[in-house]
C-alpha cells in the first residue's frame, strides 16, 4: 500500500508536537510554596518522612506523581501540596508554571509550579509523607550562590552490543554525559539534587525579571 504523502503532511501540520517518547515517561509535578512571614516572603521546604522507601529524610518541595484523575500538572501540584501540608487547595493562589524538567536516567518529566500559601492557613504536615517543614527567606536565597559540582556518567554498552555495525567498532569514542549538581546551605539544612536545580531556575528567572 502506497503512502499518501500529502495526507500525511496535512495530518502532521495539524498535530501538536510533544516530547518524543513522552508516553514512556512518568509525569510528576511539584509546588514551590511562597508564604509571608513577618512582612517577608519565604519559600517552604519539606523533609521527607523517614518512613518512605524512596529518598527518606531528603529535602524537597511538595509534589508527586500525576494521577489518572488529575486533569493537568497544575492540578497535581496543588493536590499533592494540599495532601502533604494538610491545607485546603483553596488556600493556594497565584499558581504559575516554571520550565519543566526532563530526567533522562529515570525517564521522568517534572512540572514545577510556584505560588502563594495564604498567610492565615495553618500547616499540618502529613506524618506519613513529611517529617517536618522549614522555610527560608527569599531574600537570603537571592543573596547567595549555590556550590556547583559535576557528575560524569560513563557509557557502558551491554555485552551483546553490535560494535561491528558502528564506525570504530569497540573503539568508538562515546561522549561522557555530565550533569551539574547544585548545593544551597541554610542553617543546618542542605538543599541539593533536583530540588536545588528547580530552586536555581526559579531564582534565575526572578533575577532576570528584576532587571526589567
Amino acid at each position: 500500500m502506497l503512502m499518501d504523502v500529502k495526507r500525511l503532511l496535512k495530518v502532521l501540520g495539524e498535530r501538536k508536537p510533544d516530547l518524543m517518547g513522552s508516553e514512556h515517561f512518568s509525569k510528576f509535578a511539584v509546588f514551590l510554596p511562597l508564604l509571608k512571614i513577618k512582612h517577608e516572603y519565604h519559600l517552604l521546604f519539606e523533609i521527607r518522612s523517614m518512613q518512605l522507601r524512596h529518598q527518606p529524610g531528603e529535602i524537597c518541595f511538595p509534589g508527586g506523581k500525576m494521577e489518572p484523575d488529575d486533569r493537568t500538572a497544575k492540578e497535581t501540584a496543588m493536590r499533592e501540596t494540599s495532601e502533604e501540608l494538610g491545607i485546603p487547595v483553596a488556600s493556594l493562589s497565584d499558581v504559575y508554571p516554571l520550565d519543566y524538567v526532563i530526567t533522562g536516567f529515570g525517564k521522568r518529566i517534572i512540572y514545577p509550579y510556584v505560588g502563594l500559601i495564604e498567610k492565615s492557613t495553618e500547616i499540618r504536615p502529613n506524618p506519613q509523607e513529611v517529617e517536618t517543614v522549614f522555610t527560608v527567606p527569599l531574600s537570603y536565597l537571592q543573596s547567595v550562590e549555590p556550590d556547583c559540582y559535576k557528575i560524569n556518567f560513563q557509557v557502558v554498552p551491554e555485552k551483546n552490543f553490535p560494535f561491528h555495525l558502528i564506525p570504530g567498532g569497540e573503539n568508538y569514542k562515546w561522549q561522557i554525559r555530565q550533569i551539574e549538581e547544585y548545593f544551597y546551605y541554610y542553617k543546618d539544612y542542605v538543599i541539593w539534587g533536583l530540588t536545588a536545580s528547580i530552586l536555581k531556575h526559579f531564582l534565575d528567572l526572578a533575577a532576570e525579571l528584576a532587571k526589567e
